[in-house]
């Protein structure tokens, strides 16, 4: 369309700049996905955790313009402001509130290469001189449609994309790695503390009762041992299984759990940390080499760890207000306005208050309490059907019921999964190391500091590094 150093406004480059319907729709369990600023992660929509709508909500909310693979999807405002991914190929999706929809035209501009520049650092420093509204950062439409942004031609966008997609196509990959290797420790927990699978399984061997509401995965269970082959290598380590009772007790709480497990309250098993922010006005607070998390710096749910913050905070800042450092391994859930995003701490950090760190008491184990956590946001979720929660209390730990089992047993979980978030946390540091490559590449690939050759090579030469 014009040289590198060509600038546009989005209007001069796009079919249309699309606001999102202000109403909050009613979710459902099945249909098409609704995009919200919180579900644009990395340059990517992420749909493990986004929300979905029924098909009469979908028609509703796309009277207006319903989005298609080579749309841009951007967040206009809140705790995810600026960030842009293309919508996907092979699904439907809506926008949820605080979203934009971008429609390039493909004479003039690449769907990839606009994603790209929207997610450079050069343009997000320039989104954060916008601001008109009080509390938030927040762009209105035709502010957005005023937006200006390098437009090369059509070829020298064509090379862009394909050098810096060779990159985060590697990133994509660590991702769904994280993905599968989340999933199966998931899985275990579930298995473990939730469906009792070793306690059903060692009942069954001593012809020990099977408490009715159990009875049907016990079924499933003895069938799936008896089609095994004579180790039954559906089973558990002897060594494990032995660490998990053979008889169910009832309670009036919870039901029936495992004999010698409590029905206790989340309060009982963890300890609550609360957060802070150093004042913003005091300089020498800021810019340290203490990581400060807030819920912006959420990682995805299949990649757990938080390993780096948006903006770190001095030892001077950590002493003269009320965080703490958490130390690695602690458990973070966000607490207020986007409530439930959880972490684990991947090395030494604050937050603010805004959030939680929970540690386990009494020894459990620091897996064990992710995912006690992660298990029990979820379920509070659902139970309120949709509606949002603004705030998680000290109140809410102790509402919430959970089986208490021997520490020991936690520690057996956490070495369980520890090769796999092993796996997960080195993924991390791949993708870190690959993001800064990317981003440190498109700003000279895009003023031509870099040229052809050269780019091949740094990229080649990254690749073959992962």
């Amino acid at each position: 369309m014009g040289s590198r150093d060509s600038t546009f406004s989005l209007d001069d480059i796009c079919l249309g700049v699309f606001d999102c319907p202000h109403s909050t729709p009613q979710l459902s369990d099945e249909g098409p996905f609704m995009v919200r600023t919180q579900d644009i992660r990395g340059g990517y929509f992420d749909t493990s955790s986004a929300v979905r709508v029924d098909e009469e909500v979908y028609a509703e909310r796309t009277k207006r313009v319903e989005p298609t693979s080579g749309d841009v999807l951007f967040s206009r405002e809140g705790t995810y402001f600026g960030d842009a991914a293309e919508v996907p190929s092979g699904i439907r999706v809506c926008l949820g509130q605080r979203m934009v929809l971008i429609r390039p035209d493909p004479e003039k501009i690449r769907s990839s290469y606009l994603r790209m520049q929207i997610n450079s650092a050069e343009f997000q420093s320039m989104l954060r001189q916008f601001r008109d509204g009080t509390v938030a950062e927040r762009l209105n439409l035709p502010v957005i449609r005023s937006l200006q942004l390098k437009v090369p031609s059509l070829s020298e966008q064509d090379f862009i994309v394909k050098n810096i997609s060779s990159i985060e196509r590697k990133i994509e990959l660590n991702r769904q790695i994280n993905t599968t290797f989340e999933a199966m420790a998931q899985a275990l927990f579930k298995s473990w503390f939730v469906d009792f699978d070793p306690v059903i399984d060692n009942a069954l061997a001593a012809g020990n009762e099977i408490p009715a509401e159990l009875a049907a995965r016990a079924k499933r269970r003895a069938q799936v041992a008896q089609s095994t082959a004579s180790e039954q290598t559906h089973t558990l380590p002897a060594a494990i299984r032995q660490q998990f009772p053979d008889r169910f007790v009832f309670t009036e709480t919870m039901g029936w759990v495992p004999e010698g497990w409590e029905a206790v309250s989340l309060e009982d098993v963890v300890e609550l940390i609360g957060g802070g922010t150093p004042k913003t006005t005091t300089e020498e607070y800021w810019g340290g080499d203490i990581p400060w998390f807030s819920v912006v710096d959420a990682p995805a749910k299949s990649d757990v760890f938080v390993l780096k913050t948006e903006k770190n905070i001095t030892e001077l800042g950590l002493s003269n207000c009320s965080t703490k450092l958490l130390p690695e391994g602690t458990t973070i859930i966000s607490a207020r306005g986007t409530v439930g995003k959880c972490a684990l701490v991947g090395k030494a950090m604050a937050m603010n208050q805004s959030c939680y760190g929970i540690r386990g008491k009494s020894g459990i184990a620091d897996y064990y309490v992710y995912y006690t956590i992660l298990l029990r946001v979820s379920d509070l979720q659902q139970r309120g059907h949709g509606s949002v929660f603004n705030t998680i209390t000290r109140d809410t730990f102790k509402s919430i019921l959970t089986p208490r089992c021997p520490a020991s047993l936690t520690a057996i979980f956490h070495t369980q999964i520890g090769d796999s978030f092993s796996r997960i946390r080195a993924n991390n540091h791949q993708n870190d190391s690959l993001a800064h490559l990317r981003d440190t590449l498109l700003p000279k690939l895009l003023s031509g500091q870099l040229r052809i050759p050269d780019a091949q090579a740094a990229v080649d030469e990254a690749m073959a590094e992962t």
